[in-house]
């Protein structure tokens, strides 16, 4: 097993730039998210909706796997007597679920948005604008100091729950990247990440980093919503198997420190919605049964998030379910739970 993600060798590779090419487009990259971190937000947020609509009609095979994706989180919502009243319509009415996919290429616009604005703001004015929907699980996690191991998924805001995780615990908070090829691209992502309290430490050694941290009393976060590893766990997700990165519940038995996964889904007025929802962490079994039951833990959590906003989840974009790969021959769900 291995702890965080990374890209699969297997999966299609980008067309190789020139470092001179990689160069230019890094910097470029970066003096245009300074200006954005410089310029008004609400106009910004205005104009990144505006582009996801332009997204959504210019991207159909990416629009049929949110649709796909989506679907099939509002027909197991809709089963758990959960979710919005749009959300519950979209499990059977197709026009429905169109608005959701079209609301979820506006928030994928966003999502960009506050990457290239990370760290513009200062942590108190972050703050500010979350409201805590878990009070006493916030407090239990993060007022008493020690390091703890938050999980995510690419929903909503990814950079606000880092802001909120070190301010309160008085330290960085150590996550894993893939690596970035340009230079100065990778600079900025780390002195960015740096400003809000995240530490980047390498894919490729990302259980050497972890484990390094947390034997500096530091807390660690990961983003555990996709398998791009191709080497995650089977679990229950929605009613139907999905390969969930086991790295979290590893770390979690081997280090014995709390896990807990959280989110921050945007709001109206600019503000967002806080979450945070300890998992429970079995003390006896094998390893691998231990390992498994969190990771199925951890997917169930990431349902009760969803519940709150599927069309915030940037992670519809990709495929999940092996079942559910828009444009490949569907495989068949392993009976025994395991991965093929």
């Amino acid at each position: 097993m291995t702890v965080g993600a990374g890209r699969s060798a297997s999966a299609p590779a980008a067309p190789e730039v020139p470092a001179h090419g990689r160069s230019l487009r890094g910097s470029a990259i970066v003096t245009g998210a300074k200006l954005l971190s410089k310029l008004p937000e609400a106009p910004l947020v205005a104009a990144a909706e505006s582009i996801g609509e332009l997204w959504y009609r210019a991207a159909p095979a990416k629009a049929a796997q949110a649709r796909a994706n989506l679907g099939r989180v509002c027909v197991g919502l809709d089963a758990q007597g959960r979710g919005s009243p749009l959300v519950r319509r979209a499990a059977t009415d197709p026009d429905a679920l169109e608005k959701l996919v079209r609301r979820a290429f506006r928030h994928a616009a966003r999502y960009y948005l506050e990457m290239a604005r990370a760290g513009s703001q200062t942590a108190a004015e972050t703050l500010a604008r979350i409201d805590v929907e878990t009070p006493g699980e916030v407090t239990d996690a993060l007022r008493s100091g020690k390091p703890v191991i938050i999980t995510g998924m690419h929903f909503g805001s990814i950079e606000v729950p880092v802001v909120v995780v070190s301010d309160m615990v008085g330290h960085h908070v150590t996550a894993p990247m893939e690596i970035v090829k340009d230079p100065a691209l990778a600079r900025w992502f780390e002195e960015s990440r740096r400003r809000v309290g995240v530490n980047i430490v390498p894919m490729t050694d990302a259980r050497r980093g972890l484990m390094a941290a947390v034997r500096r009393g530091e807390s660690v976060g990961m983003v555990a919503d996709r398998d791009l590893l191709h080497n995650g766990l089977m679990v229950p997700f929605f009613g139907h198997l999905a390969p969930i990165p086991a790295g979290p519940a590893l770390l979690a038995v081997e280090t014995g420190l709390p896990i807990y996964v959280g989110s921050a889904r945007r709001a109206a007025h600019l503000r967002y919605k806080g979450k945070l929802v300890r998992l429970e962490v079995p003390s006896e079994g094998r390893l691998r049964e231990r390992v498994t039951a969190i990771t199925a833990n951890l997917a169930a959590a990431f349902e009760t998030l969803l519940a709150d906003g599927p069309e915030q989840w940037f992670g519809a974009f990709h495929p999940i379910w092996p079942d559910l790969v828009v444009g490949a021959t569907p495989e068949p769900e392993p009976a025994d739970g395991k991965p093929s």
